[in-house]
């Protein structure tokens, strides 16, 4: 399946952060060069808000970041009206309001997407995800041999 890589773990992927799990990590080294594997312009978008606002720091600027993707292989996924629609059907959840995750959430719906993120918030919504860290530390895999089994969902939040 192909994926599509959340904010965060692209981050960690540029830094070889160790916090980005092995098998995430597996998954970006095989697909870089194979399978198609994306980057929203979103993430692009949300990481130049960071910077400018002081919360994030990069080697190199923002858009050199989105070159630097393209040139490892990602393809840069832009937004369609398909994809704002889609955001506008999601269900609200008053413990998930960020409208990038949102975005990517619609963008991995519309397009077929797996989402590669450790976020457990993206388990709310129906939308197949490789790498989450839930509650309690616990992480949780998908192997591509269980690729469509469903992904465990945490309870939903409290209105």
């Amino acid at each position: 399946m192909n994926s599509l890589v959340d904010t965060q773990a692209f981050l960690w992927w540029v830094d070889d952060d160790a916090r980005l799990s092995r098998s995430a990590s597996a998954v970006l080294a095989e697909r870089i060069g194979g399978e198609p594997l994306f980057l929203s312009i979103a993430s692009a978008w949300e990481i130049a808000i960071k910077v400018g606002r002081g919360r994030l720091t990069l080697p190199v600027p923002p858009d050199e970041l989105v070159h630097l993707a393209e040139r490892s292989g990602f393809i840069v996924l832009g937004i369609t009206s398909s994809h704002i629609q889609a955001v506008a059907d999601l269900p609200q959840f008053p413990a998930h309001r960020d409208p990038f995750d949102r975005m990517l959430i619609a963008q991995a719906q519309v397009e077929g997407l797996r989402i590669i993120t450790i976020d457990a918030k993206f388990a709310f919504y129906d939308v197949p995800v490789l790498w989450q860290r839930f509650p309690f530390g616990r992480e949780f895999v998908t192997l591509e041999s269980e690729a469509n089994v469903p992904t465990p969902r945490p309870p939903l939040p409290c209105a």
